[in-house]
C-alpha cells in the first residue's frame, strides 16, 4: 500500500488538458498505513474547474476595502441604541469591566478565528467546514439566524428613512399633540415639569400611534401600513444597489458606509455636550454601580452586546476575509476593528446619553432614568423627544441623526446578505451574483412586510430573541469547541503560520483552548436556566407566538445535531473518529497553496515526531 501511494503521488500529474487547450485541475489523494488522518488519509478527491462554468473567487480591490468592510459591518445600529441602554441597565461605568474583559476573552479571539477560516479557505461559512464535517450544521444554522436577522434589520432602517423624511418638515410632527391626542398628551416641545397624571410625550405617542399604530396582537397582525411598505423598498433598493455586484460594489461602497456615520456622530457628539445638562447625562451613564459586576445578568449582558456590537458567528467575517488575499494582515485588522467598535459604543453612549441628560434638564428633573427607553424607543421616543426642544434648527440634527441610522444599518445590512449570497454562490457557482442579489432582496422584503403591520414590533422582539441570541450564542459555543479541540489548536495555529508566516502568541491559544469557550458554555448554561416567557411592553404573547418561537430556534439549532446524523451514517462503517475528521478538501482552495501545505504539515508532524523522540531519549538517558 505505501508503494502503491507513493508511486501515485510521485508519477501522477496534477492537470489534465482539454481539447480546447485549457487546463484543468485533477487532484488525487491515496493514504498510507499512516496514523495521521490529516495528512495521509484514504480519499480520492476529482476537482475539476471549468473555466466556462466557475469564475475565479473574487477578491477585495485592496486590504483597506476589507477593512472598511468589516468596520462598516461591525458598527452598526447595536452599538448606537443597543450599547447605551444595555450600559445603563447594568451598572453604568462598572458595566464597562465585564465588557472589556468579554471583548479580550471572547469578542476578539472569535473575530480573529473566523478572520482566519474564511481567508485560509477561501470558502463560506457553510463550506469551511470540511475542516470538520460533522459540524457543518453549524453553517446552515447560522444561515438561518442570519436571514431572520436581515428580515428585520431592513424593518428597521424603514422606520429611520420614515423619520428622516419626517424631520424634513418645517415643524418636526412628534414635537406637538394631535387633536386625537389632546386628551392623554403633552407636547415634547415645550420645557417645563412634566406631567404626572399618566399623559405621555407627542414624540412617545407619534410613535406608537402614527408610525406603529400599535393595537395588539390579540386579534392578529393586522394590515401593513403602506408608508413603511415603502420605506421599506427603498431600503431594500438601497441595499440591492451595494451588493449587486458583489464584493466589486460592496468595497467602493464600504468608504461611505464605514466612514460616514462618523462624521455625523462626531458632530453629534460636539452639539451634544455643549448642551445645558448634558454633563449630567454622561455622568449617569458611566457613573458605576459596583455590586452590578457580581451579577451573572450583567456578565450575559456583556457577552450579548459583544456578539451584536462585533458581529461574531454571523457568518459576515468569514465571509468577508474569504475574499482576500491569501497572505494578508488579519490580526492587524482584527485588533483595529475590535478597538474602533469599542470606541464608537463609547461615543454613542456620550452622545445618546448627553442629549438625554439636556432632555430631563428641559422638563425639570434631576431622574434622568425617567427619559431613557430601551431598544428602539431610545432611537424613537427618547432621542425624537431631546429633539423637539432644540431651539436651532431641530430639522437638521433629526436628519443627521437618522441618516446615520440608516447609513450603519445599510452596512450591517449588505454584510448579512452576502452572507446568504455567498452560501448560495459557492453551491451553484454558475449563478449570476445580480440574480442571487435579487432573489434574496425580493424575498426578505417580502417578509419584511410582516413587520409593516401594527405587531410588526412584537414579530421583530420575537425573532430577535428566538432567531438571535439564542442560536447565535449556541452555535458559537460548538464552533470554538470544533476548531480548538476537535480539529485541534495546533493544527489551527499551523495553518496561520503557514499563511502569515509567523504563529500567533499564547495569548490567542489560551483564549480559543481555554477561556472562550468556557465563558460561551457558562453564558449558555445560564442562558438555559434562566430562560423565562418572553414579554413585549409588559405583555405576554399568545401561545401561538410562543410556538412560532420556538419553531424559528428549532430551525437554526436542528442543523447541527441533524449534520452529526447524517455525517455518522454516512461514515458507519468506519471508525466513530473518522466523522469528526477533515475532509479531502480542507485546506487553501488554490492548488498551488493547497500543495504548499501539505508539504508544510508534513514537516511539522516530522519536527513534533522529533521532539517527542528527543524527549525520550533525555528521559532515558539524561541527555538528548
Amino acid at each position: 500500500m505505501n508503494n502503491l501511494s507513493t508511486a501515485i503521488k510521485h508519477y501522477i500529474p496534477n492537470y489534465v488538458t482539454n481539447v480546447d487547450g485549457t487546463t484543468d485541475i485533477f487532484k488525487l489523494s491515496v493514504a498510507s498505513t499512516s496514523e495521521n488522518n490529516l495528512e495521509n488519509r484514504i480519499s480520492i478527491s476529482l476537482k475539476v474547474e471549468d473555466k466556462k462554468k466557475e469564475k475565479t473567487r473574487a477578491q477585495w480591490g485592496s486590504g483597506l476595502e476589507f477593512l472598511m468592510s468589516c468596520v462598516a459591518f461591525s458598527v452598526g445600529l447595536g452599538n448606537v441604541w443597543r450599547f447605551p441602554y444595555t450600559a445603563y441597565e447594568n451598572g453604568g461605568g462598572a458595566f464597562l469591566i465585564p465588557y472589556i474583559i468579554v471583548l479580550f476573552v471572547i469578542g476578539k479571539p472569535f473575530y480573529y478565528m473566523e478572520m482566519i477560516l474564511g481567508q485560509f479557505t477561501s470558502r463560506s461559512c457553510v463550506q469551511i467546514w470540511s475542516v470538520s464535517p460533522a459540524f457543518q450544521g453549524i453553517g446552515y444554522g447560522v444561515a438561518v439566524s442570519v436571514f431572520s436577522v436581515i428580515t428585520y434589520y431592513c424593518a428597521l432602517m424603514a422606520l429611520t428613512l420614515f423619520y428622516m423624511v419626517a424631520s424634513c418638515q418645517s415643524v418636526l410632527p412628534w414635537s406637538y399633540c394631535w387633536e386625537e391626542w389632546t386628551s392623554e398628551c403633552f407636547n415634547s416641545s415645550s420645557s417645563g415639569g412634566q406631567p404626572t397624571n399618566g399623559s405621555r410625550s407627542s414624540a412617545d405617542l407619534y410613535f406608537q400611534k402614527y408610525v406603529l399604530n400599535e393595537t395588539g396582537i390579540e386579534n392578529g397582525l393586522g394590515l401593513p401600513s403602506w408608508k413603511l411598505v415603502i420605506t421599506l423598498l427603498v431600503s431594500w433598493i438601497f441595499v440591492y444597489i451595494v451588493i449587486c455586484k458583489g464584493v466589486e460594489s460592496t468595497g467602493k461602497a464600504a468608504y461611505f458606509l464605514a466612514l460616514f456615520p462618523y462624521v455625523i456622530m462626531i458632530s453629534l457628539l460636539v452639539r451634544a455636550v455643549t448642551l445645558d445638562g448634558a454633563v449630567d447625562g454622561i455622568i449617569f451613564l458611566f457613573k458605576p454601580t459596583w455590586h452590578k459586576i457580581l451579577e451573572p445578568a450583567v456578565w450575559y449582558a456583556a457577552v450579548t452586546q459583544s456578539f451584536f456590537s462585533l458581529g461574531v458567528c454571523f457568518g459576515a467575517v468569514t465571509m468577508y476575509s474569504s475574499y482576500n488575499n491569501f497572505e494578508h494582515n488579519v490580526s492587524r485588522d482584527c485588533t483595529i476593528v475590535t478597538s474602533l467598535d469599542l470606541c464608537t459604543s463609547l461615543m454613542a453612549g456620550a452622545t445618546i446619553f448627553g442629549i438625554l441628560g439636556n432632555l430631563a434638564h428641559e422638563i425639570g428633573t434631576d431622574d434622568i432614568s425617567s427619559v431613557v427607553r430601551a431598544g428602539t424607543g431610545l432611537a424613537f421616543v427618547s432621542y425624537p423627544d431631546a429633539l423637539a426642544k432644540f431651539t436651532v434648527v431641530p430639522q437638521l440634527f433629526a436628519v443627521l441623526f437618522f441618516l446615520m441610522l440608516f447609513v450603519l444599518g445599510i452596512g450591517t445590512t449588505v454584510a448579512f446578505c452576502n452572507v446568504i449570497i455567498s452560501i448560495i454562490k459557492d453551491q451553484f457557482p454558475q449563478l449570476s451574483q445580480w440574480k442571487i442579489a435579487a432573489g434574496v432582496a425580493i424575498f426578505g422584503f417580502s417578509i419584511g412586510i410582516v413587520y409593516c403591520t401594527p405587531g410588526g414590533q412584537y414579530i421583530l422582539n420575537l425573532v430577535d430573541y428566538f432567531g438571535g441570541t439564542f442560536i447565535i450564542v449556541f452555535l458559537a459555543s460548538f464552533e470554538m469547541i470544533a476548531i480548538s479541540w476537535v480539529y485541534g489548536v495546533d493544527n489551527f495555529l499551523d495553518d496561520v503560520e503557514f499563511m502569515v508566516g509567523r504563529r500567533p502568541f499564547f495569548y490567542w491559544r489560551f483564549c480559543w483552548c481555554y477561556l472562550t469557550p468556557l465563558f460561551l458554555f457558562t453564558i449558555l448554561i445560564y442562558f438555559l436556566i434562566n430562560m423565562t416567557p418572553l414579554k413585549y411592553n409588559d405583555e405576554y404573547y399568545p401561545t401561538s407566538a410562543y410556538v412560532a418561537g420556538w419553531t424559528l430556534l428549532t430551525l437554526g439549532v436542528l442543523p447541527l445535531p441533524l449534520g452529526l446524523l447524517i455525517v455518522g451514517l454516512r461514515n458507519r462503517d468506519e471508525p466513530f473518529i473518522k466523522m469528526f475528521e477533515p475532509s479531502a478538501d480542507w485546506g487553501p482552495k488554490d492548488v498551488k497553496k493547497y500543495n504548499e501545505w501539505r508539504d508544510f504539515k508534513h514537516s511539522k508532524r516530522i519536527s513534533r515526531m522529533c521532539a517527542k523522540k528527543s524527549k525520550v531519549i533525555a528521559a532515558l538517558f539524561g541527555k538528548e
